[in-house]
C-alpha cells in the first residue's frame, strides 16, 4: 500500500532467520498483513535482493567465503528460505580477498546463465575489484557506506559506478539512525551494535550532537524532520542512487517514505553538506575489527593465483 516493491535482505542477516521471515508468511501480524500484500503483487513487481559470502564471525570479525562452490551453496539455500525460484540482485556480501574475485564472478555468472539470479551486486568492494568483477560480468549494483557522516567513497568509488554504469546502493544512510536522533533524542540501547561504533562513544559523541543539532535546524528550514533531510541528502545525489533505510518500525517506514516529499536544490545540497564537514565527524563509522572488511581493504588476489573449489 505504501509503493516498496524492493526489499534487501541477506542470509548473514539472524543469521538465515530475516530470509525465512520474508519466504514466510506466517509470522508477526503487522509483518503478516505487509507480506500478504507483497505476495499479492506478480513476482515480476517485486524486486528481491539478498547477499551471500559470510560464513560466521568471531572475535576477529567476519569469516569470508567467496569461492565457487559456497557460491552455489548459498543461492541454492537462499532460493529455499526465501520459496522463490529466482533472486533479482545477488550480492557478494564482503570480498574475500583469499580468492580471485575472477573465480567467484564466474560462479555467479553461471547463476545468470541458469536464471536462478537475474543481476549481480558487490558490497564494500575496491576499485580494482569491481573493475575487474565488472569484466567478468556487468555488476547491476554497488552497496556501500554513504550518509551525510561517510563520505569517502565520493573520491573514486562514485566515479568510477558512474563511468561503468553502476548503480549504487547506500547502506546506513541515516548514519545508524544517527540523523534520526539515535543517541542523541534517544539513548543507544546496551545491546545495540551501536555500542562498538566510537562515533557513539563518550567524547566522540559529544562532539557529534552539534553536528545532528545543525541538521535538525536545517530540517526545520525545509518542513521536515532530521531523518528525512540527511536522507533526502542521500536521495538526491542521483538517479542511480538507491538508499537502503533499514527500521523495525511502521511509523520510521513512514518517515523514510516522506523524504521523498523533499526537494532540495543544489544550493540546498551543498548547504546541508557543509552542515556536516567531515573533518568534523569524530570517530569511525564502523567497529575497529570490522574496519578491515571495507573496501579499502578488499582487493583479492590476481586471477590464477588460487585454486578455488
Amino acid at each position: 500500500h505504501r509503493g516498496i516493491t524492493f526489499f534487501d535482505t541477506s542470509d548473514f542477516y539472524g543469521p538465515k532467520t530475516n530470509e525465512i521471515l520474508i519466504g514466510k508468511v506466517n509470522i508477526a501480524w503487522t509483518s503478516c498483513l505487509y507480506f500478504q500484500a507483497l505476495k499479492q503483487l506478480p513476482r515480476e513487481k517485486v524486486q528481491l535482493a539478498t547477499k551471500f559470502g559470510i560464513e560466521n564471525m568471531d572475535s576477529t570479525g567476519f569469516i569470508v567465503n567467496g569461492t565457487p562452490q559456497y557460491v552455489r551453496t548459498c543461492i541454492e539455500a537462499s532460493l529455499k528460505r526465501l520459496d522463490v525460484d529466482y533472486i533479482d540482485l545477488y550480492y557478494q556480501h564482503r570480498v574475500d580477498t583469499n580468492t580471485p574475485i575472477e573465480d567467484t564472478m564466474s560462479e555467479l555468472k553461471k547463476l545468470v546463465e541458469e536464471g536462478k539470479i537475474k543481476y549481480i551486486g558487490l558490497s564494500e568492494a575496491s576499485p580494482e575489484t569491481i573493475k575487474r568483477a565488472h569484466a567478468v560480468h556487468p555488476i547491476t549494483a554497488l552497496q556501500m557506506e554513504w550518509s551525510l557522516w561517510t563520505r569517502d567513497i565520493e573520491d573514486e568509488i562514485v566515479p568510477l559506478c558512474r563511468e561503468l554504469g553502476i548503480g549504487i546502493v547506500p547502506y546506513s544512510p541515516l548514519g545508524g539512525g544517527f540523523f534520526a536522533g539515535r543517541g542523541v533524542m534517544e539513548t543507544v540501547p546496551a545491546n545495540s551494535m551501536l555500542t562498538y561504533i566510537s562515533r557513539f562513544q563518550g567524547e566522540n559523541l559529544d562532539k557529534n550532537k552539534k553536528l545532528y543539532l545543525k541538521t535538525e535546524k536545517l530540517a526545520k528550514k525545509h518542513g521536515c524532520t532530521s531523518a528525512q533531510v540527511a536522507l533526502a541528502w542521500v536521495l538526491h545525489q542521483g538517479d542511480d542512487v538507491a538508499p537502503l533505510p533499514g527500521t523495525t518500525k511502521i511509523k520510521n517506514l513512514d518517515s523514510n517514505i516522506g523524504s521523498l516529499k523533499v526537494k532540495l536544490t543544489a544550493e540546498d545540497l551543498k548547504e546541508i553538506s557543509d552542515a556536516v564537514p567531515i573533518n568534523e565527524v569524530a570517530g569511525n563509522s564502523m567497529p575497529d575489527i570490522l574496519s578491515r572488511f571495507s573496501w579499502k581493504f578488499s582487493n583479492t588476489p590476481p586471477k590464477g593465483s588460487k585454486v578455488s573449489t
